[in-house]
């Protein structure tokens, strides 16, 4: 039997998106903005989907019809984080390059996300036990595979350099460095552009070997 002609299969086209779609979404995505903000700097327990709304103008009882509960937005914030550090760590790791550049890299793009967004890094730093059991589960696996990049490349860093590093040292050093960075938004105010131009040196000075 022949293989069936994809060439007379009919064309399939995504739907365009409705202007009620997309002002949802943006009005979503504000909402998440406000709720990042506000439990970065008051906790996830001293925040009230209220207290959220209020923010974004819209009342507590319609705040439901986006969110069923507080946990599931902060559900949502910090998986998403979560997925844009470990996609974005890949592609750092796929663009190739030597290991030194690899490197430098990584932590332009980390840095980037820290000076950007200093509310997501700071909730995802501090309030991972609010996270539903599923949640956690999964916000847990891709920070490991997104620490387990890092290592990589400082192991191929330090071979480069004829050092030889124990998987278990790389593993602390990417941690310590995580932890020195991810601090920077509860740092005294520091213009961005000289924030940026500091922490890539600290932060491989942490991890050089």
């Amino acid at each position: 039997m022949n293989p069936p002609d994809d060439r007379n299969r009919p064309t399939t086209h995504p739907r365009p998106v409705t202007r009620r779609e997309q002002a949802k979404a943006a009005r979503r995505a504000e909402i998440l903005a406000a709720a990042a903000r506000q439990i970065a700097q008051r906790g996830y327990s001293g925040v009230r989907l209220e207290d959220i709304g209020a923010e974004v103008g819209i009342s507590g009882p319609a705040m439901y019809r986006h969110f069923a509960s507080k946990s599931d937005l902060i559900d949502e914030i910090l998986l998403e984080v979560s997925e844009r550090l470990h996609d974005g760590g890949r592609a750092a790791v796929d663009a190739g390059g030597d290991p030194t550049e690899v490197l430098r890299r990584l932590i332009d793009f980390h840095i980037d996300e820290l000076v950007t967004k200093p509310d997501l890094i700071s909730v995802q730093d501090r309030d991972l036990w609010s996270l539903s059991p599923q949640a956690r589960h999964r916000v847990r696996s891709l920070q490991r595979r997104y620490v387990e990049s890092w290592v990589g490349v400082l192991l191929d860093h330090a071979r480069e350099r004829g050092v030889e590093l124990e998987a278990l040292e790389a593993r602390v050093r990417v941690h310590a460095m995580f932890g020195l960075l991810n601090s920077s938004p509860r740092l005294p105010d520091f213009p961005p552009d000289r924030l940026r131009d500091l922490l890539p040196r600290m932060a491989f000075a942490a991890l050089d070997c």
